[in-house]
C-alpha cells in the first residue's frame, strides 16, 4: 500500500500536527509503514546544534519510519511567525520542488507519508507561492482540521472552497474542539457534517495537553469508513 495525505487547517493552532500524529499513530498500529513530514516549520528551539520544531518533533515520535530530519523538515525557522516572512528574514528562498523532492525520498522509504502544512491552506511561502501551490504539486488527498470555535463554519466551507478550486480531493475532515467554552458545538457539528463533501474522520474533544495516542481513539482511517 501506497498512500499519502496533506493535512490543512481551518487556521493556525487548530490541532493540525495532532491529528496528522495520531493518523501515523493509527498506520503504524496497522503496521503500516509510515512517517510524518512537515515540509515549512516556524518556530523552533536550538536542540544539538540544530534547529526543532515541536510539532516536528511530534510527526516524528508517531511514525515508525527513522528517515533523515532534513527531509521530515526542510525549512525550520526560529520565530513563530508567517513562514514567508520568516524566510525573508532568514533570508532563505522556500523551494516548493525542494520539497517535493524530499517528498519522493521519503515515500520510497515508507507506505504511508502524512504531510503537514503550515498555518491554513493559503498562507504564502514565497512572494508569489503558498501552501495551496504545494499541495497541488504534492498532488495529495487533503484531510482537512477544523478547529471548533466560533467562526469556525464559514472558515472551514471557505477553505473547502479553495481545496476544490486547486483541483485536489478532500479526502476527510476531522472536528477538534478547541475552545471548551464554544456555544452550540453539536449543532455547528451538525452543520458542517451537513455541508461537507467528504466524510468525517472524527470528533477529538477538549482536553488540555491531549495527546496523539488519546487523540487516535476518536479518529479513523479514510479507508476505514463506509462508502
Amino acid at each position: 500500500m501506497k498512500q499519502a495525505f496533506f493535512i490543512t487547517g481551518t487556521d493556525t493552532g487548530v490541532g493540525k500536527s495532532l491529528i496528522a500524529a495520531a493518523l501515523l499513530h493509527l498506520y503504524a498500529e496497522k503496521g503500516n509503514s509510515a512517517v510524518g513530514m512537515k515540509p515549512v516549520a516556524a518556530g523552533a528551539s536550538p536542540v544539538d546544534g540544530r534547529l526543532l520544531n515541536e510539532d516536528v518533533v511530534q510527526l516524528m515520535a508517531a511514525g515508525n519510519v527513522d528517515a533523515p530530519p532534513d527531509l521530515i523538515n526542510p525549512y525550520v525557522f526560529a520565530p513563530a511567525i508567517a513562514p514567508h516572512i520568516a524566510a525573508q528574514q532568514a533570508h532563505v528562498e522556500i523551494s516548493i520542488a525542494a520539497v517535493v523532492r524530499a517528498f519522493e525520498a521519503l515515500a520510497a522509504g515508507a507506505e504511508v507519508v502524512v504531510v503537514e502544512g503550515a498555518g491554513g491552506f493559503c498562507v504564502p511561502l514565497t512572494a508569489t507561492e503558498d501552501m495551496a501551490d504545494l499541495a497541488r504539486a504534492l498532488d495529495l488527498p487533503v484531510i482537512l482540521v477544523v478547529g471548533m470555535r466560533l467562526g469556525c463554519l464559514n472558515h472551514a466551507l471557505l477553505t473547502v472552497e479553495a481545496i476544490r478550486a486547486r483541483g485536489l480531493l478532500l479526502a476527510g475532515w476531522a472536528a477538534n474542539r478547541i475552545d471548551p467554552e464554544m456555544p452550540c458545538f453539536e449543532e455547528n457539528l451538525d452543520s458542517l457534517r451537513q455541508r461537507m463533501p467528504a466524510p468525517c474522520l472524527g470528533v477529538v474533544g477538549w482536553q488540555a495537553g491531549i495527546g496523539y495516542q488519546l487523540a487516535a481513539r476518536s479518529l479513523r482511517l479514510p479507508e476505514d469508513i463506509p462508502d
